[in-house]
């Protein structure tokens, strides 16, 4: 399951740059990226974190169907928003969605009140991503019965899907999946998660607010942004730079934390002039969500394939998984650059990237172990 949806969201972010570069509506290419590809697999990514941060045993069945459940509301929403399907199947897919976060946060929920001891504080940041993917569904839903404000609610909805649910789940994450690339502990981990996660809350509220009071934006930008440049700075410090460029998994992810700090500054310093919510959409899929998806990826597909004590076909398969790490990551940020600017040949380095990958992906997963 693991696997397929890794795969998945690499077909999936394939797909939006195709659905981009043919002139597809704007929304459906964002939500090809986003709910038929990121979404499904943050969901699975959690189904395997959360019994580590709670000690406690490998998921039920009924929450690995979780992720596909999502994955058939995310592939019913590009439907409607190619033109695809009727207006109407909108409705039941956003109301599966929310039926399926409430369960999984529920689930999240009783695992931490089962741990003995108290739970790892990266499940916080979990359930704090779900609350904001709850309340971006229950955005859109209301705004798609009163039309009056959908404009204010659709700004709502972006900002708790991307900088709440995708970045407080990938900020969480990170925290723990940087040590684990470089094989080296952060003892300071638990404090910074501690520490950031009011300071991450209060930046994703005010930003999603900010479309019904654009004066919000700024403090809003200051608090999230303080976050990722905090938690790049202790990289750095912890690990520096020399080390952090020598492994493909760790240069993307530090690339994707370099990009989303851009994408959170470009959107303050455009806040109060009102930044397009087609570029802000652009630039956190090119400068953040690819680079971090494939880093992340190159280091846990070996785990997911090859489970249970390191053995020489796991390390074999990450070799090839970071292999052009370094590239790939820069087709990506020029890429995003090149968007931002206005310039659209950056969809081609965009594309170039994620076939780079598809292309070591394919390779790792028929290669003899």
């Amino acid at each position: 399951m693991l696997i397929y949806l890794g795969c998945s969201a690499v077909f999936a972010f394939a797909m939006a740059i195709g659905l981009a570069w043919a002139g597809a509506p704007p929304a459906a290419v964002a939500h090809a990226a986003f709910a038929l590809g990121a979404m499904p697999l943050i969901f699975a990514a959690m189904g395997h974190f959360v019994p580590v941060l709670t000690r406690s045993g490998g998921a039920e069945a009924r929450i690995h169907r979780l992720p596909l459940v999502m994955q058939l509301a995310g592939a019913a929403v590009v439907g409607v928003l190619a033109g695809v399907l009727p207006g109407a199947v909108l409705h039941g897919a956003v109301t599966v969605g929310l039926a399926a976060a409430g369960i999984f946060l529920a689930w999240l929920l009783n695992r931490g009140r089962a741990t003995l001891g108290k739970p790892h504080p990266g499940l916080a940041w979990y359930g704090a991503a779900l609350g904001c993917l709850i309340l971006a569904l229950l955005a859109i839903l209301v705004g798609l019965l009163w039309p009056a404000g959908y404009g204010m609610l659709r700004l709502a909805h972006l900002h708790l899907n991307t900088l709440g649910f995708i970045g407080l789940t990938a900020i969480g994450t990170l925290h723990v999946l940087m040590p684990t690339v470089l094989g080296q502990p952060d003892p300071q981990v638990a404090n910074r998660l501690r520490r950031q996660l009011p300071w991450a809350l209060a930046g994703v509220g005010l930003t999603a607010l900010a479309g019904g009071l654009p004066w919000l934006t700024p403090v809003g930008v200051v608090l999230i942004g303080g976050v990722v440049g905090q938690t790049l700075a202790g990289w750095l410090r912890t690990y520096g730079w020399t080390r952090l460029r020598g492994d493909g998994a760790a240069l993307s992810l530090l690339g994707a934390g370099f990009g989303l700090l851009v994408v959170i500054v470009a959107g303050g310093v455009h806040g109060l002039g009102g930044m397009a919510g087609r570029l802000a959409v652009v630039g956190f899929f090119a400068l953040f969500l690819l680079p971090l998806v494939t880093g992340a990826l190159s280091q846990l597909l070996p785990v997911w394939r090859f489970p249970g004590p390191a053995t020489p076909a796991r390390a074999a398969m990450r070799r090839r998984l970071v292999r052009f790490g370094g590239l790939r990551t820069g087709f990506f940020l020029a890429g995003g650059a090149l968007l931002f600017g206005g310039i659209t040949a950056g969809v081609a380095l965009l594309a170039a990237g994620v076939l780079l990958f598809a292309g070591v992906l394919i390779h790792s997963l028929v290669a003899r172990p």
